[in-house]
């Protein structure tokens, strides 16, 4: 039907109108395309593009939503709280990415939110690993102040067993328990002086010990191979596994 009606039209017009017509009817659609193109172009570009995060630390949540909103970007409140000492409880205490930093725009920027200057109440950390407590404990911005270590086989191995203050107390510090596991068998380090060296070594290696010469020395009087200092000394504890350094006479 389009075919029969350009064939009449083209009957009927002069060539140089024709052609005219044809020109007015590509270039409309070139820049009906190229209009097209530009605003999809246009549209991936805000999408994609970076801008910079700004500062929002002391603000309230209201006040960052539209601040960032002004940037293309989201607020996203974390779970937890932080202490500071000056921002006031639920404002904006921490973000990630910092200000200043540039992001793609439409993504979301994290905020952790004040829990005041008090240090409220300490968490429960019993039965957490080492690792989970410093974290814990970093996470409330609580200082660890100090870790004091037992050997029982009654608890996990590098597990809390105790915590000063308890949970739910109040402070800014925290002291914690951590068992290192119970440990083995020990012996009581012989005096080995004057011992031969080389019959010593098949004995200990035989009982599970670790044993080196590290130097030889010479010692008038003395034959060569003879250990002239031991490390434990005698009269140490020592456990299987652990290593014994002799020195011995040239």
């Amino acid at each position: 039907m389009v075919s029969g009606w350009t064939t009449i039209l083209r009957r009927r017009l002069p060539p140089w109108l024709w052609r005219t017509a044809m020109g007015l009817v590509v270039l409309l659609v070139a820049v009906v395309t190229f209009g097209l193109f530009a605003v999809v172009g246009l549209q991936v570009a805000l999408r994609f593009r970076e801008v910079g995060v700004p500062e929002l630390a002391g603000q309230t949540v209201q006040e960052a939503t539209v601040r960032l909103g002004e940037a293309g970007l989201s607020v996203r409140i974390e779970p937890l709280t932080r202490i500071h000492p000056t921002i006031p409880a639920g404002n904006i205490a921490v973000q990630d990415p910092a200000a200043g930093l540039t992001t793609r725009s439409r993504r979301s920027v994290k905020v952790w939110l004040s829990s005041g200057p008090s240090a409220g109440s300490i968490p429960a950390l019993i039965g957490q690993s080492e690792r989970g407590a410093r974290e814990r404990l970093e996470e409330d911005a609580l200082h660890l102040r100090a870790i004091a270590e037992i050997r029982s086989g009654r608890y996990p191995t590098d597990s809390v067993v105790a915590q000063e203050p308890p949970s739910l107390g109040a402070g800014s510090t925290v002291g914690i328990l951590i068992n290192r596991g119970e440990r083995g068998a020990t012996y009581v380090m012989p005096d080995l002086i004057g011992v031969h060296g080389a019959r010593l070594e098949e004995v200990l290696r035989a009982r599970g010990f670790r044993v080196s010469v590290v130097g030889d020395h010479p010692y008038p009087g003395v034959e060569a191979g003879v250990v002239l200092r031991q490390f434990p000394r005698a009269g140490f504890q020592i456990a299987h596994g652990e290593a014994i350094s002799l020195e011995v006479s040239q």
